[in-house]
């Protein structure tokens, strides 16, 4: 017999411990190489383990399990055959998939703990896993959330994780979501690696920061009349939508080249000055908040940030981001206005020393040249550490985005009026 030990592999250079989160496979299953054997959340990113030969696998560790990285956590005994019929498996699967659909909703009848009356759930159920039964790693992430209603693309309509995950992503229906049980039961879950690395970097921000946050509003009517002009013509030529954010990532990269403490960060007794802004994006994904980075954004054009926005923002949601990808940031932009955040203080993205919070944008009634008029304006917020930014600076850069966004033109000339460029003052 020839065994074949399956090691955890090094997600990134600090990370030296993951947490198993869902095994794949099962123990004795026969598995093809490069087959996705199991999912390690890292305190990072969640990755998936792909088998590194074909054979059948006995697992050594289990869900939940804290492992070093190197270790062994799975054998593969390479000598074993391939047993009969298992390259069918999916076919049968296939032309059974009518009976298993109508046989799905009445187990996760039987499992669940607080079933909602028959009349309200019979509806739902009835539509449980729309094209086809779903996969074990689906059914799992199904039920951990709640959801009970995905349309499957995989083969024979079967019901993929990625389908959950662009499920989740996507919203849906009032009809899917999950009544309460009434019956004051508790469920106690252990958190996730990167859920516990996420609380022990929010308590240190708090704890070893000086942290204050300033506040400013921005009418946001020439940006919107901006999009609502060129949004067509940007998106047939650029292959992406133009949203708010590229002009935010703008606007902060050039009013960062004008106060650079802002873009700057604490090292032990040094202050640590970057030439250059990698700005971090928050995305929602269904692993919890990712702070991908989008390297050199002061060189990028608006298509160039959105397209980049975009790229980063899939690959989170489809669980596929790697650490490198949300390391070396300088500065970081969240957007809580997407959820109906009306207004925030952001938490710093350690080690960086500011993060500047979008919110949902609102008609309101402001001033304008003595009259009162109605305007969409979204309340910014910026948060800093005071250690090595002061009021003044954190004032002024958010005032410099305010501007910048309200006269976006400025954006091309460097902040400046373009009139002051023409005349060159």
């Amino acid at each position: 017999m020839s065994v074949l030990e399956m090691k955890v592999p090094s997600p990134g250079e600090s990370i030296s411990e993951v947490e198993i989160a869902t095994w794949l496979v099962k123990d004795g299953d026969y598995v093809e190489k490069d087959q996705a054997i199991a999912e390690v959340d890292s305190d990072k990113a969640t990755l998936e383990l792909p088998a590194e030969a074909s054979g059948i696998i006995t697992l050594k560790a289990s869900e939940g399990d804290a492992v070093k990285v190197g270790s062994v956590v799975a054998h593969i005994d390479t000598s074993a055959a391939k047993p009969a019929g298992a390259g069918n498996g999916a076919a049968k699967k296939t032309e059974s998939k009518p009976a298993v659909a109508e046989k799905a909703p009445e187990k996760k009848e039987e499992a669940k703990p607080n079933p909602m009356p028959a009349e309200t759930k019979k509806p739902v159920e009835e539509k449980s896993y729309a094209s086809g039964h779903p996969s074990p790693s689906a059914k799992k992430m199904m039920d951990e959330n709640g959801v009970s209603k995905v349309n499957g693309t995989g083969k024979g309509g079967r019901v993929t994780k990625q389908d959950v995950i662009n499920a989740m992503a996507g919203g849906f229906a009032t009809e899917s979501a999950q009544g309460w049980g009434g019956t004051r039961n508790q469920n106690r879950e252990k958190m996730s690696m990167l859920r516990r690395k996420v609380a022990e970097r929010l308590v240190s921000v708090k704890n070893e920061t000086a942290m204050l946050t300033t506040f400013n509003e921005v009418d946001m009517k020439p940006i919107m009349d901006i999009r609502e002009k060129y949004k067509k013509q940007f998106a047939d030529l650029h292959q992406v939508n133009l949203g708010f954010m590229s002009f935010f990532t703008k606007a902060v990269t050039e009013a960062l080249n004008l106060f650079p403490a802002v873009n700057a960060q604490i090292d032990d007794k040094e202050v640590i000055f970057h030439d250059y802004a990698d700005i971090g994006i928050a995305v929602s994904s269904p692993k919890g908040l990712m702070v991908p980075v989008v390297r050199n954004a002061e060189k990028m054009s608006l298509a160039e940030i959105e397209a980049e926005i975009k790229r980063l923002a899939i690959k989170a949601r489809e669980g596929k981001i790697t650490p490198d990808d949300m390391t070396g940031g300088t500065f970081t932009i969240t957007n809580g206005g997407v959820f109906g955040s009306m207004l925030s203080t952001p938490i710093i993205n350690p080690p960086q020393s500011a993060i500047l919070g979008m919110h949902n944008v609102v008609e309101r009634p402001v001033a304008i040249n003595g009259k009162v008029e109605i305007r969409p304006i979204m309340y910014v917020a910026l948060s800093y550490d005071h250690r090595i930014i002061d009021g003044k600076e954190s004032v002024s850069f958010l005032v410099k985005v305010k501007e910048m966004l309200e006269n976006p033109e400025r954006m091309i000339f460097g902040g400046k009026d373009p009139v002051q460029v023409l005349l060159g003052l």
